[in-house]
């Protein structure tokens, strides 16, 4: 799988990804994953279980709108795409 226009690839969550989120609504939809770097390759994420309920918290609180958000194992690593 690669980046494209639907898919982006971050290996940290950082607030400011609530733009990429967004736009990603107001468009034809779209998935970021993070806990990837910018190869695709499986780095995992920090306190999976922690951003599993403060991401969908926040884009609730701050867009207002709903989104799934999924912890995935890959590479022996755990990544969460939203």
């Amino acid at each position: 799988m690669k980046e494209h226009q639907y898919i982006e690839w971050k290996e940290s969550w950082r607030d400011e990804y609530l733009k990429w989120i967004s736009g990603f609504a107001n468009a034809e939809g779209g998935v970021l994953v993070i806990g990837r770097n910018n190869k695709g390759i499986a780095v995992g994420v920090k306190e999976a279980d922690k951003l599993l309920t403060d991401i969908p918290n926040k884009v609730r609180d701050i867009l207002g709108i709903m989104i799934d958000v999924n912890l995935r194992r890959s590479g022996g690593k755990d990544t969460i795409e939203i």
